[in-house]
């Protein structure tokens, strides 16, 4: 018998908040920068490697069958059909400073780790400073439990691009960064004002609980999105990339459906 969205919903929560734990445990213990990725500010700690080593080794555990995709390597294809998307530390340099705006980051989808095909089943983003556990699984609602409670989510309905508070996010590459400082020119002041925290999936998860009306940016991966993106998703909101385009590296905007034109057409120019 396949296995139900719910089903692998339940086995993402339950990773999360172990993964949560650990992060948190290593965070008081003393963050170590491990390595640089893209640049010398795109750090890695022991502590990425060790949570994704942990995910990794759970699911091949209770789903040996299944793929896995994540963001420090170690990738794998499964026979099942499934693949489990993860980011151990989403908001790394967050992480790094202490401050508490960072998540682990556990998706599965049917396919492969590609927005533009797969079926999104099941996501769960753990933020274990804020015990703040959002999950959603496909067409099961999208939920947020926080010191033991648990409510279901939905977007702002928002309807008026002046009156938006729009989160976005910064890439590492200096030159990237200056492009995006033209387009940051043209966005705010068309909307309310500007949020930047750090971390993709919370950000994605605040849109789905009503904490902010928008969030765009370029230069995101599929770890950074996979899980707060369906979360988003079932709370009734919208997320795609420019033109007709998946989310992606190019874009990443995420806003309810009266919000998304007229936030695309700001970023277009």
């Amino acid at each position: 018998m396949a296995v139900s969205p719910t089903e692998l919903l339940d086995i993402a929560r339950t990773i999360a908040l172990e993964a949560g734990e650990l992060i948190a445990r290593r965070r008081s213990e003393g963050v170590v920068v491990a390595d640089t990725k893209s640049s010398s500010i795109d750090v890695v700690t022991f502590a990425d490697r060790e949570c994704e080593e942990f995910v990794k080794g759970r699911l091949a555990e209770l789903r040996p069958e299944d793929g896995f995709y994540g963001e420090e390597g170690g990738d794998s294809t499964g026979t099942s059909g499934l693949t489990w998307i993860v980011d151990p530390i989403d908001g790394t340099v967050n992480y790094l400073y202490g401050i508490p705006q960072f998540a682990v980051s556990i998706a599965v989808v049917e396919g492969t780790p590609d927005p533009g095909s797969w079926k999104q089943l099941a996501g769960v983003v753990f933020n274990p400073m804020n015990d703040e556990l959002y999950f959603a699984s496909l067409g099961g609602g999208a939920f947020l439990t926080k010191a033991g409670n648990t409510v279901k989510l939905s977007v702002n309905q928002e309807t008026l691009l002046a009156h938006t508070l729009l989160a976005t996010g910064f890439a590492y590459s200096s030159e990237l960064r200056a492009e995006q400082a033209i387009v940051l020119n043209r966005v705010l002041p068309a909307v309310r004002d500007i949020r930047r925290a750090g971390a993709a999936s919370l950000d994605l998860c605040a849109v789905a609980s009503g904490q902010l009306d928008a969030y765009y940016e370029r230069d995101t991966k599929p770890w950074d999105y996979a899980a707060g993106s369906l979360v988003l998703r079932e709370a009734g909101g919208v997320v795609g990339g420019l033109n007709g385009a998946p989310e992606g590296r190019e874009m990443l905007l995420a806003s309810n459906s009266h919000l998304f034109s007229q936030i695309e057409k700001v970023l277009l120019g």
